[in-house]
């Protein structure tokens, strides 16, 4: 007889731990190619791939993390999943999302080559100056703005995985503890 039931079913043998795993696994990669085809996405259509509108499908990932925390609580009904289970789903989905998000950084960046670098070079260092233009009351000396407009000149690839690594991590804790904490009862 075929069970009938809008609710999702746990099959026996899936241990609590097997379902933390499993789910952070799937989120947290799902997010992680978003960012990845995103950022694709923006390089083919002529935008910069690597410049601020990243952010768009990097706020994917603590929904993604809420999302596998939430789900694991309405997959272990009944039962509780605990702070422990709760917070390890969403940070097994974080933290695999930002290693396959700046694993995207890198292919792109040696994928679309050194002019795709260069742009985003001058794409940064002309928000750098427009900072400076439109924040007169914030006093930086000419050797701070140059220091930084030399800062932006030497830009590395590592130096934008590192930083596509990190936006994602940040930006899954924010949402993803909360989100743990919420859904552990």
């Amino acid at each position: 007889m075929a069970v009938s039931s809008i609710e999702p079913q746990v099959p026996e043998t899936d241990s609590a731990a097997g379902l933390v795993k499993r789910l952070g696994l799937q989120f947290g990669a799902g997010a992680g190619l978003a960012c990845v085809l995103w950022m694709v996405a923006l390089q083919v259509t002529g935008s910069n791939g690597f410049g601020p509108k990243q952010i768009l499908a990097q706020l994917l990932v603590p929904l993604a993390a809420v999302a596998s925390e939430w789900l694991l609580r309405r997959q272990l009904a009944p039962l509780k999943p605990g702070l422990g289970r709760s917070l390890g789903v969403g940070m097994l989905t974080v933290l695999l999302a930002a290693v396959i998000s700046a694993g995207g950084v890198l292919g792109l960046a040696y994928g679309a080559g050194e002019p795709a670098l260069a742009r985003n070079r001058a794409e940064v260092a002309e928000i750098v100056r427009a900072q400076v233009r439109e924040n007169p009351k914030v006093k930086r000396s000419e050797q701070e703005i140059q220091q930084q407009l030399q800062n932006v000149s030497h830009l590395t690839v590592m130096d934008l995985v590192k930083s596509n690594f990190t936006v994602v991590v940040l930006f899954g804790l924010v949402l993803g503890l909360p989100g743990g904490i919420f859904f552990r009862e």
